[in-house]
C-alpha cells in the first residue's frame, strides 16, 4: 500500500492519510443530508437521493484516490444540486429524469474536452498571477462557507453580510469549532482539524445543535440509477428529451463552463494545502485529476445524484496532513459506508467544521504576496478574481470576472500580445456564459 500510494516518498504515512481522510469526509458529511433534500424537490425518491449521493461520492472518491493519488474528494456540487432542482425542474416540466441526462451530457463533454488536452491546455495558458489568486479567492471563499455555516456570518437585507446572533447555540458551536482549531494547530498536535470537529460535535449537544439521529442503518435504494436512460409517463427516454431540446442543450453548455473552471480552481486551492502545487502555479497529476473530476460529473447524472466534482472541502484534509490518494480512498470508503449509516452520520452539523474551513482559508492566504501589484496588468485582475469569488459565492463567476478584466487591461496598456490563444478562447467563452447564464 505504502509502495503504491507513494506515502513514505511525499513525507507521510498510513496512519496520517486515514487521519485525514475522516478529517475531509466530516468536513464533506453534511451533503448527505443537504444534496437528498434538494433532489426530492425535483422528484428523486427520497432513499434513491441518498443512496446515489453516498455511493456515488463514495466511488468517484476512490477512483480519484487510484488514479490520481492525490488527496482530493468528490461528491454533488452544491450549487448545481439546486439549480436541477429549482431550474431544470421547471425546464423539464418535472422530469427529473431528463434533468439528471443534462448532467450526464455536460459530464460527457467536458470529459472529451479533458482526453482532447484541451481543458489541461486552458489551465496553462493562465497567466501565474491569475492562478495565485485563484488560491487566495479560494481561501476566502472557503473560510466564508465555513463562517456562514457556523452561523459567524449572516445574511443581512441592508448590509448583505453581518455578524451572526452572538447568543444563537450554532454560532457558540462555530465558535467553539474555530477556536478550538486554532489552539490545537497552534501547539502543532496531529489532527488538529479533526480534533476540533470532534469537540465541536460535542459541544453541540448541550446546546442543541448536535441532534440525536433519527434512527442508525438505512436501506438502499437503486431507483435513480440509469436515470437518463429511464423514460417518463408518456413512455419518452430522459436523454431524448435534452437531445432534442435547443434550450436543454444551452443549458448543459453553461453547466459545462461552470464545471470547467470550478475545478480548477478547487485544484489548485488543495494542490496547494497537499504540496503538489509547483511554483510557477501548475498542480501535478492535474490530467488525472481531471479525467476522475469529469467522468464524475458523468457518473452523477447517470446515478441520479446531480453533477459529482471535486469539493473544496479536500482541502481540510490537505491541510491535516493528506498527501496521497490513500486520503481520498479512505474519505470513500467512509462514504460507502455512510450509504447505509446516513441517519447517524447526519448528525454532524456544519457548525462544527466551521474551524477547520477558517482554519484552511487562512492557509491559503499566502499565495497573495506573490502577486507583483505594482503592475496593472498582473494585479487588477488578480484583485477582481480574490474579491469576485466569494463576493459572487461561484468559483467560475470569480475566475470569468478576472480572465475578462485581465483581456480589458492587456488591450488599454498595449500588452494584447502577451495573452495566449487559448486565454482568449477562455474569455470569449466567459462572456457567452455570463450572458446566457
Amino acid at each position: 500500500m505504502e509502495k503504491f500510494f507513494k506515502t513514505a516518498e511525499r513525507g507521510s504515512s498510513v496512519g496520517q492519510e486515514m487521519r485525514a481522510g475522516l478529517t475531509t469526509f466530516l468536513a464533506m458529511a453534511y451533503i448527505i443530508a443537504v444534496n437528498p433534500a434538494l433532489l426530492v424537490e425535483a422528484g428523486v425518491p427520497s432513499m434513491a437521493a441518498v443512496t446515489s449521493t453516498c455511493l456515488g461520492a463514495g466511488i468517484m472518491t476512490i477512483c480519484m484516490g487510484i488514479f490520481a493519488n492525490r488527496p482530493l474528494a468528490c461528491a454533488s456540487g452544491m450549487g448545481i444540486n439546486a439549480i436541477v432542482a429549482y431550474t431544470l425542474s421547471a425546464m423539464t416540466n418535472g422530469d427529473w429524469h431528463a434533468s439528471m441526462a443534462v448532467i450526464f451530457i455536460e459530464g460527457i463533454a467536458i470529459l472529451v474536452l479533458v482526453l482532447c488536452g484541451l481543458r489541461e491546455a486552458v489551465m496553462d495558458a493562465i497567466p501565474v498571477s491569475l492562478r495565485h489568486a485563484i488560491s487566495v479567492g479560494l481561501g476566502l471563499f472557503i473560510a466564508m462557507i465555513g463562517l456562514k455555516d457556523g452561523g459567524i456570518i449572516q445574511a443581512n437585507a441592508s448590509t448583505m453580510v453581518a455578524l451572526g446572533n452572538v447568543t444563537d447555540p450554532m454560532f457558540i458551536v462555530g465558535l467553539i469549532s474555530i477556536v478550538a482549531s486554532v489552539i490545537l494547530f497552534a501547539m502543532n498536535v496531529k489532527g488538529s482539524l479533526l480534533w476540533g470537529i470532534i469537540i465541536a460535535v460535542l459541544a453541540g449537544i448541550p446546546l442543541g445543535v448536535t441532534t440525536a439521529p433519527t434512527g442508525i442503518v438505512s436501506g438502499l435504494d437503486f431507483s435513480s440509477f440509469g436515470a437518463p436512460f429511464q423514460t417518463d409517463a408518456n413512455g419518452v427516454m430522459g436523454i431524448a428529451k435534452v437531445v432534442t431540446t435547443p434550450a436543454l442543450l444551452v443549458f448543459a453548455f453553461s453547466l459545462m463552463m461552470s464545471d470547467f473552471f470550478d475545478t480548477m480552481g478547487t485544484a489548485m486551492a488543495v494542490a496547494k494545502q497537499g504540496e503538489f502545487l509547483t511554483e510557477d502555479g501548475n498542480v501535478e497529476n492535474i490530467k488525472e485529476i481531471l479525467t476522475v473530476d469529469s467522468a464524475a460529473a458523468a457518473v452523477g447524472g447517470f446515478v441520479g445524484a446531480s453533477s459529482i466534482t471535486t469539493f473544496v472541502e479536500s482541502s481540510s484534509g490537505a491541510a491535516d496532513g493528506g498527501r496521497t490518494g490513500l486520503t481520498s480512498v479512505a474519505t470513500g470508503v467512509l462514504f460507502i459506508i455512510a450509504a447505509f449509516f446516513a441517519p447517524l452520520i447526519t448528525v454532524i452539523n456544519s457548525a462544527a467544521t466551521c474551524g477547520a474551513l477558517v482554519i484552511v482559508g487562512f492557509l491559503m492566504m499566502g499565495d497573495v504576496v506573490d502577486i507583483d501589484w505594482s503592475d496593472l496588468l498582473q494585479g487588477f485582475p488578480a484583485f477582481m478574481v480574490i474579491a469576485g469569488i466569494p463576493f459572487t459565492y461561484s468559483i467560475s463567476d470569480g475566475i470569468g470576472l478576472g480572465f475578462i478584466a485581465y483581456v480589458i487591461v492587456a488591450a488599454v496598456t498595449g500588452k494584447l500580445k502577451e495573452i495566449k490563444p487559448l486565454m482568449w478562447v477562455a474569455t470569449i467563452a466567459f462572456v457567452i456564459y455570463f450572458l446566457i447564464a
